[in-house]
C-alpha cells in the first residue's frame, strides 16, 4: 500500500488491512471446483474400504510458472496426513486417485504451489535447445537445490541426498562442466528428489477438509433375500419359527444371497388387526400385519413369541453367518394401538380433539392398526433417544443391517443424528432407506447417512428409461453419495411388468437388477415367478402381510438357476463390484439393452445383452467396444459366453446377436484381448 494511503488509516484499521492482505496473499494458487464435495462439504462422499476415490479440482495460478499439486488425506483420530501427487488432466483440471483401507470417517484436502524447479527445467531446456548460453540458469538451478537442502522437507535420507546433490553440482561448477550440471539438474532422480525436498513456493491450501464416509463392502455390494419368517414352516396352518428359517438357510445360500432380510419380528397388536387381503375384520386365527408393532408382550425390543426366543434368534444370526450371510431386520417406526409406549409415553403420539389416538393415514388410505409417533413438541428429545436405543439394542444382538420403513416421513435431522450415534458404536452398521418418494427427498436421506436407497428401478422398463435413470445414478453428483438397491419386487409392490410377462419377464428383471446394480434384492416368491395380483393394483393377492403362506421352493418353472448364475457372476468378477463402472453401448434395437461393467485396467470386462421384450424374439447389430481395448475397428477380441460356456472370437466392430425369451432373454460375455 503506498505510504500516502497508509497514513489515512488508523493503526487498528491498518493492522486489519494487513491481516486481510496477508491472508489473501497466502493462497496465490487457485484451488476450486473440487469433487467429490457434497453441498460444499456439508455431507460426506461415500466409498467402501479399498474402493478407488478419485479427487479432482481446477488448479491454476497467474503467469506462466509451472505449478504442482497434491492430495492430502487421512483417516482416524489424530492420524498424520498422507500425500498423493496430483496429475494434470486438461484445461487446468488436476486429479489423484486413492483408497481408504478402513471403515469409518475420513477427510481430504488439496495443496498446490508454484513449482520453481519445474519452471527452471522448462525454461533452461528451451534456451539450451536454442543454443543460448545458460551459465546464469545453471547458477539459478544450483541455488534451487541449495534451498531444497535447507527446506527441512523430506526424510533425513532425502535431505542428505539433496545435500550430496548440491555438493556434486558445486564440484561440476568448479570444473566448468556445464553439460554435467545440466544433465544432473534435469535427471529423473533429481526431479523425484525435489518433489520430496524442494521449496514449495506460494504454498496454497484448499480451505476445507472434505469429509468421506468409508463403508464396509457389504454396504455397496450385496444381494438381498427378503422373507416373512412366519411363512417358513411349509404349512400355512403352522406359524413359522426362527428354527424354520435356519432350515431354509442352505436353500437360500444355494441361490447365492448374502443378506437375509426378515420382515418385522416383533409382537403384533390385536386392536383393529387386519384380516386376509387387508380386510378390516380379522378372523380369530388371522396373524395380522407384522407392521402393527407392539402388544402386551412388548414393542420394538421384543420378539413375537410364536417366532421363538432371543436365544433362537441368536442361533439364527450365527447360522446365517456360517452360511456367509448377514441378517437384516426391519426398523419400522410405527406402533399398534396396543404398543406399550402409548401408555408409557402418550406425549410421543398425536391425539384427536375427542381424546382418541390418531391412526396412520395416507388419504384416502387409513391404517387403523397403526399409529405413528411424532418427533417434536413434547417428544423431543426423548423419542430420539428411545429410537436410537432400539437400534443399538439390535446391534448388540448381532444385527448390523437395517431396512428402514418409510424414512422420508420422519425428520431428516433425526436420521442424521441417529445414524451418527449408531456409527459411534458400530461404524459398519448399514441402513437401507425404503423411500419411494420424490428424488430430492431420496437424495437427502442418502446425504444424511443412509448407506443404500430404494430406487425407481422397479418402474423403469423401457430402454430409454433404464439408460437415462442409470446414467443419472452413475454419472451425476449423486453417484458419490447415493447407492441404489434394485429390488425387483417387495411385499408392497407387485410390478405390472411382472404381472403380465410370465417367466421370461422375471428372468429379464433379475438380469437387469443383478447386473446393473451393486446392491439388489428379491422378495421371496420371486424365484417361483409369483405374480397373482389384486385386480388393477400393484399388490399381491393373498398377501403374506396378512396371512401365513407355504411354498414349494423348488417347484417346476422356478428361476433359481438364473439367480444362482448371476450371484456367482457378481462374486467372481471384480467388474461387478463397481456400480459406476457401468457404460451403455449401441445396439440397434430399442427392445434390447446393451451395456458393460469393467475394471479400469480391463482385466475384468463384461458385456450384457438383455431383451426387454418377454414375448418376442429380439436381435440386431451392435458395436463391440474395441476402442476400450485400444484396438482399431477391425480388431478382434476373445469372447466367452458365460451363460452357455461357448468361447469364440469377434472380429470387427459390428456384430449381431439374437435373443429368444423362451430360451434365455439375456446374454453375458467376458471380453479379453
Amino acid at each position: 500500500m503506498p505510504k500516502a494511503a497508509r497514513q489515512v488509516l488508523s493503526p487498528v484499521a491498518e493492522d486489519e488491512t494487513d491481516q486481510a492482505l496477508m491472508a489473501l496473499a497466502a493462497n496465490r494458487v487457485v484451488i476450486e471446483g473440487v469433487s467429490p464435495e457434497i453441498d460444499g462439504g456439508r455431507f460426506a462422499a461415500k466409498r467402501y474400504a479399498g474402493e478407488a476415490l478419485t479427487v479432482e479440482a481446477d488448479i491454476f495460478a497467474d503467469g506462466h510458472d509451472k505449478i504442482d499439486a497434491a492430495l492430502l488425506y487421512r483417516q482416524g483420530q489424530g492420524a498424520e496426513w498422507r500425500e498423493a501427487p496430483m496429475s494434470f488432466i486438461e484445461n487446468d483440471r488436476w486429479g489423484a486417485t486413492i483408497a481408504f483401507a478402513e471403515n469409518g470417517p475420513a477427510v481430504f484436502t488439496i495443496i498446490a504451489w508454484r513449482d520453481l524447479n519445474a519452471t527452471w527445467r522448462y525454461e533452461a531446456k528451451k534456451k539450451r535447445d536454442a543454443g543460448i548460453d545458460i551459465s546464469l540458469e545453471l547458477t539459478e538451478g544450483r541455488e534451487l537445490i541449495e534451498a531444497a537442502a535447507k527446506s527441512g522437507r523430506g526424510s533425513d535420507q532425502d535431505r542428505q541426498a539433496t545435500q550430496a546433490l548440491f555438493a556434486r553440482l558445486e564440484e561440476l561448477a568448479g570444473t566448468g562442466d556445464k553439460d554435467g550440471q545440466y544433465e544432473l539438474l534435469t535427471a529423473p532422480d533429481t526431479v523425484e528428489l525435489l518433489y520430496k525436498t524442494g521449496v514449495r513456493t506460494n504454498l496454497s491450501r484448499y480451505p476445507l477438509e472434505v469429509p468421506v464416509w468409508v463403508d464396509r463392502e457389504r454396504a455397496a455390494f450385496s444381494a438381498w433375500y427378503e422373507l416373512f419368517p412366519r411363512s417358513q414352516s411349509g404349512d400355512p396352518a403352522r406359524h413359522g419359527t426362527f428354527d424354520d428359517v435356519i432350515r431354509r438357510l442352505p436353500d437360500i445360500k444355494e441361490m447365492g444371497f448374502d443378506v437375509l432380510y426378515l420382515l418385522p419380528i416383533h409382537p403384533i397388536g390385536k386392536t383393529n388387526r387386519k384380516g386376509r387381503n387387508n380386510s378390516l375384520k380379522a378372523n380369530e386365527n388371522d396373524p395380522g400385519s407384522p407392521y402393527a408393532i407392539g402388544s402386551a408382550e412388548g414393542g420394538h425390543d421384543a420378539i413375537h413369541s410364536e417366532l421363538g426366543t432371543f436365544e433362537d434368534f441368536a442361533r439364527l444370526v450365527a447360522a446365517a453367518r456360517d452360511h456367509g450371510m448377514e441378517i437384516a431386520i426391519d426398523f419400522a417406526i410405527q406402533c399398534s394401538p396396543d404398543h406399550p409406549w402409548i401408555k408409557q409415553h402418550p406425549e410421543w403420539f398425536d391425539w384427536r380433539p375427542d381424546g382418541t389416538i390418531k391412526f396412520a393415514e395416507n388419504p384416502p388410505k387409513k391404517y387403523e392398526d397403526i399409529v405413528n409417533v411424532h418427533f417434536y413438541r413434547g417428544a423431543l428429545p426423548s423419542i430420539w433417544y428411545a429410537l436410537r436405543d432400539i437400534v443399538l439394542f439390535w446391534v448388540e444382538k448381532g444385527v448390523r443391517i437395517f431396512r428402514v420403513d418409510n424414512p422420508h416421513t420422519k425428520p431428516f435431522p433425526f436420521w442424521e443424528w441417529m445414524i451418527a450415534e449408531v456409527r459411534k458404536v458400530d461404524p459398519g452398521a448399514v441402513f437401507l432407506a425404503e423411500a419411494f418418494t420424490r428424488p430430492k427427498l431420496m437424495k437427502r436421506l442418502a446425504k444424511v447417512g443412509y448407506n443404500q436407497s430404494y430406487s425407481y428401478f422397479t418402474w423403469r422398463n423401457s430402454k430409454y428409461e433404464l439408460a437415462e435413470y442409470l446414467t443419472e445414478l452413475t454419472q451425476e453428483e449423486c453417484a458419490d453419495y447415493m447407492r441404489p438397491n434394485f429390488f425387483v419386487n417387495t411385499p408392497d409392490i407387485n410390478p405390472v411388468f411382472l404381472q403380465t410377462s410370465g417367466r421370461p419377464g422375471f428372468r429379464i428383471r433379475l438380469a437387469l437388477a443383478a447386473t446393473l446394480g451393486g446392491n439388489y434384492g428379491v422378495y421371496s416368491g420371486f424365484e417361483l415367478c409369483e405374480y397373482k395380483p389384486v385386480p388393477g393394483k400393484e399388490e399381491y393377492l393373498d398377501s403374506e402381510k396378512y396371512e401365513i403362506r407355504a411354498f414349494d421352493w423348488k417347484r417346476e418353472g422356478n428361476i433359481r438357476d438364473d439367480i444362482a448364475f448371476f450371484n456367482r457372476l457378481r462374486n467372481a468378477e471384480p467388474a461387478m463390484k463397481s456400480f459406476t463402472s457401468l457404460a451403455f453401448f449401441q445396439f440397434w434395437n430399442d427392445n434390447v439393452l446393451y451395456y458393460a461393467k469393467r475394471t479400469p485396467d480391463r482385466s475384468s470386462y463384461l458385456l450384457f445383452i438383455v431383451s426387454l421384450d418377454p414375448f418376442n424374439a429380439q436381435g440386431g447389430n451392435f458395436e463391440v467396444p474395441l476402442w476400450e481395448f485400444g484396438l482399431p475397428d477391425n480388431g478382434s477380441l476373445k469372447v466367452e459366453s458365460l451363460a452357455s460356456g461357448e468361447v469364440f472370437q469377434w472380429q470387427g466392430k459390428t456384430q449381431h446377436w439374437w435373443l429368444n425369451p423362451q430360451d434365455r432373454p439375456y446374454a453375458v460375455f467376458r471380453l479379453s484381448r
